[in-house]
């Protein structure tokens, strides 16, 4: 990240005059002790550049710790739906050492359903960000419906689809409805009830003590199945459907150009309510299909998607190695890189502790080791994780460094595979987070995401910038991890399955990690752990 998105520019005149009356009643003494000595130094020392940041934050009906991006500066409070968003209780907080909050009052309640800026300040001021998010359960469901409702929740609308027979949108019994928080109320009640959608209906809902406006709208469709979209992966499509809630609802497809349907069998469908999914498994990667949902004896449009590829990351079995100096390097001399280690930032106290080695699962070729060792001089130094990660190395701060996680990829792997052995060791040196695991054996970690993000994630590992991965991140389509503390003595397999939050969006990058030290990032694990991983592959199918 650039100064100029790090460094606050100059603030208000009010700003200026108190940083002015600072200066001046530290500096005057100073001159007149220079003018006193009758000499003149000039000081050509800059301030250190040193973001200040929240480490912890606290507030009522939290469901969560909150989430803290020193990146981008920005502070995320997940909320239980009974708390009034737009009047926060922040009832702790603490700052990096030194640093001291310079504007933004976090002592009176805070409306979260914006953006609240304040600004932080150490040698220099940066604005941070707390936003609110809040999960609120609405629903909205009638008789004869055709799919789901859509829930507009800003423009406060609630859209249902209702089939023609049965009277259509003259009578139509609510089942249930829900369009606020726990504890609030609708005016006139509408569950159980059975109302007129021939024209939107206006119905008040009083939440936290405030009432608003919902209308609700109904539209009568002729037909009782809709195929809505088809979400094409390699081995695995999903099929998503809206039929009538109770009748038969379901998925056929076939090989395009083919003529004989094949029905998804009932294991593979999802229903909520009008609306319904399959996933379809064992396709062919490259290959064109057609769909349709159904609903009884009635079918949707068909639908025609291709499937993806297989593809496998590069020099996944760990075969290829080079040394440059002392640091050895997960790719063959003169190769392009796909992987890289934490090797450049333990070799400024020590020798890299990510190598080949001869052990491997089948016997022959070359694995990775992933050793935990204190890296420096007595007790001058850092414990170092011995960490492997597709991405790029790309600079050390200091004694810690700066790594890009992430390489390109747009497939959707289901699950990752690998093999690994472990040998633990109690742990010997954390943080003050973590000052309660001493002793306790080390675990290792493999982990593997799928994001959409921009560019890759950049990882930091100096408290004074911290910047970790987050698997609950806006930007994560998929994520999955395997860890170990004990011994394992030999190789054996593992399989990550990845957990996907959704099955349209398509990932940009790929993350895969591992360490001998799952809380390596904190500079905290045990002396001796060590980790061999090898022979990883991504998986495509259920």
């Amino acid at each position: 990240m650039s100064n100029n998105r790090c460094h606050k520019p100059a603030g208000s005149l009010s700003r200026l005059r108190r940083l002015n009356a600072g200066w001046a009643a530290r500096i005057v003494p100073g001159l007149l002790m220079i003018f006193a000595l009758g000499g003149c130094i000039k000081n050509d020392i800059p301030y250190p550049r040193i973001q200040p940041n929240f480490v912890t934050v606290e507030a009522d009906g939290l469901l969560k710790p909150a989430e803290i991006d020193s990146a981008n500066r920005l502070v995320t409070l997940v909320f239980d739906e009974t708390v009034n968003i737009r009047s926060v209780e922040i009832t702790s907080y603490t700052l990096t050492p030194g640093a001291r909050l310079v504007e933004g009052n976090l002592d009176q309640p805070l409306d979260l359903s914006k953006y609240f800026i304040c600004t932080l300040g150490l040698y220099q001021d940066y604005d941070w960000v707390i936003r609110g998010e809040q999960t609120i359960e609405r629903y909205f469901t009638v008789e004869n419906q055709v799919g789901a409702s859509v829930i507009d929740v800003g423009g406060r609308r609630v859209k249902v689809e209702v089939s023609s027979a049965n009277g259509g949108l003259k009578a139509v019994k609510v089942l249930t409805a829900k369009l606020g928080p726990a504890g609030s109320t609708v005016t006139p009640s509408l569950a159980g009830e059975t109302i007129d959608l021939t024209s939107p209906l206006e119905v008040t809902l009083t939440a936290y003590g405030e009432d608003v406006t919902w209308t609700i709208f109904g539209e009568e469709v002729t037909s009782n199945v809709q195929t809505v979209r088809a979400d094409a992966w390699t081995n695995v499509a999903w099929i998503y459907g809206a039929g009538i809630d109770g009748a038969d609802n379901g998925v056929e497809y076939r090989l395009y150009g083919t003529q004989e349907w094949q029905k998804a069998p009932a294991g593979w469908i999802t229903n909520t309510g009008g609306t319904f999914n399959a996933r379809l498994t064992g396709l062919n990667p490259e290959t064109d299909y057609e769909a349709r949902a159904y609903s009884g004896e009635e079918f949707g449009e068909t639908v025609r998607f291709t499937t993806g590829s297989i593809v496998q990351l590069p020099n996944s079995d760990f075969e290829n190695w080079s040394e440059n100096g002392k640091i050895w390097q997960p790719w063959a001399e003169g190769a392009t890189p796909y992987w890289d280690t934490g090797n450049k930032g333990a070799t400024t106290l020590g020798s890299s502790n990510v190598l080949p080695t001869n052990s491997t699962s089948t016997g022959t070729g070359r694995a990775a080791m992933l050793k935990t060792e204190f890296k420096g001089i007595g007790m001058i130094g850092k414990l170092a994780a011995g960490s492997i990660f597709a991405g790029v190395y790309l600079r050390t701060d200091g004694t810690n460094g700066i790594l890009s996680f992430g390489r390109e990829f747009t497939q959707r792997p289901t699950r990752l595979r690998g093999y690994f052995n472990y040998k633990t060791a109690p742990i010997s040196k954390t943080n003050t987070q973590f000052k309660d695991l001493m002793g306790e054996p080390d675990t290792c970690i493999v982990w593997c995401a799928l994001i959409d993000a921009p560019q890759p994630f950049e990882c930091r590992t100096n408290p004074n910038n911290l910047n970790l991965f987050n698997p609950s991140g806006a930007d994560v389509i998929a994520y999955g991890k395997m860890q170990c503390g004990e011994d394992v003595p030999q190789y054996v397999p593992f399989e990550i399955t990845l957990d996907y939050t959704s099955t349209s969006r398509v990932p940009r990058y790929i993350l895969v990690v591992a360490s001998s030290s799952k809380y390596g990032d904190y500079f905290t694990g045990g002396e001796g752990a060590v980790m061999c991983l090898d022979d990883l592959e991504l998986l495509y199918d259920y």
